[in-house]
């Protein structure tokens, strides 16, 4: 379905019962709503929640800027959120912020904590300077023509230098691209605005939390999801075992657990 929220256009799908508890993922930097797999989406919503995926702006079908100029910061992508729970008559719901969206999810339980039952951070980090900076097996990656290949080498990358499944991997990338208005257009959420919220920070969170992350993440080291936990009050941190920067198949019943528990 489309979604008019915050004065844009979004795509958002959804999966359960509306009568459920609501769960909102918000993925990272540059990814459609395809990067939350619709089976584990479908595995959330077995355990009696409502599951709610969407297009960020400038991804998949929503509302896309010209590439180089985005005219919005990342209060308006949290902005966008709140807009999709008052679209779906949603009062309150878990948000499940992923990467980049940790900082929307932070915005989100700080500065609308009416609209917040809890947070689940995910391979995200607090951004403090003194964290482990990303290893140069991310970093230092070869540059690719197709933008495919790119894409794959990236997600290769995240997941530390092998991919559970590579296929399934390029068959998802493609199927994004295809799907997507403006594909060029993702990489904006590079040259956006990070402002924070009003209210305060990770202190002011005051919903369960929990922080989910890989135990080899090379982009955020688990030094930055130890001080995420740290930083919120009576959070949890769950590790993934031989986990980087993404959750895949064979660490899904851990996640859904962390998600739904």
């Amino acid at each position: 379905m489309f979604v008019q929220s915050n004065g844009v256009n979004l795509c958002v799908e959804t999966f359960g019962a509306s009568t459920d508890p609501a769960v909102l993922l918000v993925h990272g930097a540059c990814a459609s709503m395809l990067g939350w797999e619709r089976e584990l989406c479908e595995l959330i919503a077995a355990r009696g929640r409502f599951v709610i995926r969407y297009d960020q702006r400038d991804t998949g079908l929503s509302t896309y800027y010209p590439p180089g100029e985005p005219a919005y910061k990342l209060s308006d992508l949290a902005g966008d959120a709140v807009g999709i729970l008052d679209a779906l008559g949603i009062d309150r719901a878990q948000v499940v912020g992923r990467s980049m969206s940790g900082a929307i999810a932070l915005i989100l339980g700080v500065d609308h904590p009416d609209r917040v039952s809890g947070l689940t951070f995910v391979a995200t980090t607090t951004g403090d300077d003194e964290l482990p900076p990303m290893e140069p097996a991310f970093t230092d990656r070869a540059s690719y023509d197709d933008p495919v290949d790119e894409v794959v080498a990236v997600l290769r990358a995240y997941a530390g230098g092998r991919l559970e499944d590579e296929a399934e991997t390029r068959a998802l990338v493609v199927e994004d691209f295809a799907r997507a208005l403006s594909p060029a257009s993702a990489a904006n959420h590079f040259l956006i605005e990070f402002d924070g919220p009003r209210n305060g920070g990770f202190g002011e969170i005051a919903v369960p939390t929990v922080v989910v992350h890989g135990d080899r993440d090379p982009v955020f080291p688990l030094a930055h999801g130890e001080a995420l936990r740290d930083a919120v009050p009576g959070a949890r941190l769950v590790v993934l075992p031989d986990t980087g920067h993404e959750v895949p198949r064979r660490v899904w019943p851990e996640f859904v657990a962390a998600v739904t528990g």
